[in-house]
Parts: structure tokens; sequence; C-alpha cells
């Protein structure tokens, strides 16, 4: 077997970008294609358009797909309409996250499972298995789709110039069949940027045709194409997790400060619910470390890892840190004890390599697109 990264249908049209290419969770993507805080700051004020085809796309069907979902993952999916989606997660039996999905009912009994693209096998075994028994099918459609988003406040007019689907119709986490540019696609209205913004699923034979049409219907309204560097900053700001950094298989969504995606309610069992019960009453009663934003008095950039201290001791770690160009300072998302995680606590510190450089605590997001 080949250790070689994975390509994408558009790693040849990348490269003759001139994009720097990197392995990340095993496929060969564009980390950037020239100035990644050039690329922050187009999708911030314009449109920027990116290659998003290493997510793992898993397709569950049949009678008892909603059973499967519901008994599989946390949330109550089947609730959610046709046409829409979800953003859940699936746990293991101890509580603990395998992976944050967003879930599209693509019809009565079809729903589509997008997993990060890290945890994707993960996530297709543990459906698979835990859809025995059901009266449903669990389907690996990771070859089946590339995946192209279009994020920034001019993205709705660009991709509306070529398509007639309803997008003024299409609500925040929903997603319709269309054709754009002339290529069938599923259109979706999720986003992982903070801006408003559309992803395009498509048969990777479509994906370099439609990525060429929208890069000359958004020319004029200064869209560039955007690799992950500038999606990590992005999604920062927003005070979005990330699997591997905010979210791990050691911390239970409660943890997270997410426990609002964990539907008790719903009928039925379902993996992880004895467990993620106990992590609630916990986190209603003593609350353990608390998902906080942290902005930089200095310039020093604060990297995952990092301790967080005050007055010498260890109050919290570090999970994402970057400078943020929105914001002009160094930007970091940490655990942190509950007694220094309240907005505006003062004396807190990072150390980044044996010097406690000063931080303020604020609160989550750093960045809010205007309405």
């Amino acid at each position: 077997m080949s250790n070689a990264p994975r390509q994408t249908a558009l790693d040849a049209l990348h490269r003759s970008l001139g994009a720097t290419m990197t392995d990340f969770a095993g496929w060969d993507m564009p980390l950037r294609y020239g100035s990644e805080r050039d690329e922050h700051v187009a999708v911030r004020t314009r449109a920027g358009l990116f290659d998003l085809s290493h997510m793992g796309e898993i397709t569950v069907h049949g009678p008892q797909a909603a059973a499967v979902l519901d008994y599989a993952l946390v949330g109550n999916i089947g609730s959610v309409a046709v046409g829409r989606a979800r953003y859940t997660m699936i746990c293991q039996e101890d509580g603990g996250i395998l992976d944050d999905l967003i879930v599209y009912r693509l019809g009565a009994t079809e729903y589509m499972v997008v997993a990060n693209a890290s945890n994707a096998q993960t996530v297709l075994d543990a459906l698979t298995e835990r859809a025995a028994g059901f009266d449903a099918e669990v389907r690996d459609d990771r070859d089946a789709y590339a995946l192209l988003a279009i994020q920034g406040p001019a993205s709705p007019a660009i991709l509306a110039s070529l398509t007639d689907a309803d997008l003024d119709g299409l609500k925040y986490y929903a997603g319709l069949p269309g054709t754009v540019a002339g290529v069938p696609a599923l259109i979706a209205r999720t986003g992982y940027t903070g801006e408003d913004g559309f992803e395009l699923f498509v048969e990777p034979r479509h994906a370099e045709e439609l990525w060429r049409a929208l890069t000359d219907a958004g020319r004029e309204a200064g869209l560039v194409p955007c690799g992950l560097s500038c999606r990590d900053t992005l999604r920062l700001e927003a005070g979005m997790p990330l699997y591997g950094n905010e979210l791990t298989t050691g911390l239970t969504p409660f943890d997270a400060g997410l426990g609002r995606v964990v539907k008790f309610e719903k009928e039925g069992d379902f993996v992880g619910r004895a467990a993620l019960a106990e992590a609630a009453e916990r986190a209603r009663t003593a609350p353990p470390r608390v998902l906080v934003g942290l902005v930089a008095e200095g310039r020093r950039v604060p990297r995952s890892g990092y301790e967080v201290v005050t007055g010498g001791t260890v109050v919290g770690t570090v999970t994402s840190g970057a400078p943020s160009p929105t914001l002009g300072k160094p930007i970091a998302m940490a655990y942190v004890d509950q007694a220094h995680a309240a907005p505006g606590t003062e004396g807190v510190g990072v150390d980044i390599r044996g010097s406690h450089e000063p931080y303020q605590v604020v609160a989550l997001p750093f960045y809010k697109r205007q309405k």
C-alpha cells in the first residue's frame, strides 16, 4: 500500500495556481496560494474559494436511517426536515467526542453525514457498527463527491450569477439540489469562516469546470482562491472548534461548552447517553475548565499546547492560536479553570518559551459578522 497522500480532483489546478501544498489528514491540500493574510481579508471583505474535497461524505439510507442516526449520534436527527442540516457529534460510550459532524437530510429516508477528513474512516466504521440490526445501509461516498466552498459577503451575488436555485430562500444550515454553471450540485449553506457562503457538493469530474466558472464569475468582485491556512484563522476568529484542538476523545460535548448538541429528550437510547448525563450534571454543579478566548497585549503568538498561567500557577491550556488579521493582534482559544474564565479577567498570561506574555480573557467568538 502506498502512503502517498490522496489528491483531490483539483490537484493539478492548485499546482498551476502556485499553491503551497501540504499533507493534511492524508490528503495533499493547498495551504496557501500567496499571502494567507490577503486570503483571510478577501473572505472577510469580498469572497474566497476553497477546495474542501478532503471532507468525508457518508450516506445513510433506508427505512430506519433516522433511527440509526438517532442511536449513533447525540443529536435528534429524526426531527430534521428534508432539505435541512444539523450540526451534531458522534461520541464514544464514555461520552468522549469521536468527531463533530454536519448531517444533511436529503430525502425521507436518506441522509448525508459529513465528517472531518482526519476522522472519516473512524466515523464510517462507527456508523457501520452501530447500524447493525437496523433496516438501513451505511455507504462510503468519499469518492463520489468533490466539495467546493465559496465564502464571504460577495459570495451570494457571485453564486446567484451562475444558478437559478433559490439562494435567497436557502436558510442557514440547509441544502438544496440545483445546477451551478450547468453542473449538478447539492448547494448547502453552513460555513466555517464566520461569513455567509455556500458549499457545493459535485461529482469529482465536474470540480475543475465549476472552480473555473466561479473564478470567472467572481473576478470583478475580488474573489481569490484560499487555502487551509486562512481557513484556520477565519474559523478561529469565529470561535469555531477544530477537531484535535478544541474537541478530542478526552472531552465530552459538555466539557467543550457544546452540551446543547446533546438531545436527551429524543426517544430511545443512544451511544454515550449515560456517560453524557453524568457529564451534564458535572458541568452544572462543578464545571471543569471552560473554553474561552484570549487576546494578546503584545505581539507574540501562542500555539496549541502552551500553558495558560496566572501568578505562577498553570490554570489552563491553549488549544488554538494565531495572529488575527481582523483584530490586528494574536488570539487564542484555551481551556481555563472556571475561576479565571470570566471575560475581562486580568493577570492571565501564556507561557511562550518561558516568558509569561499578558493576555486578556474575552468571550467567544472574537469576530461576528454584521447581518
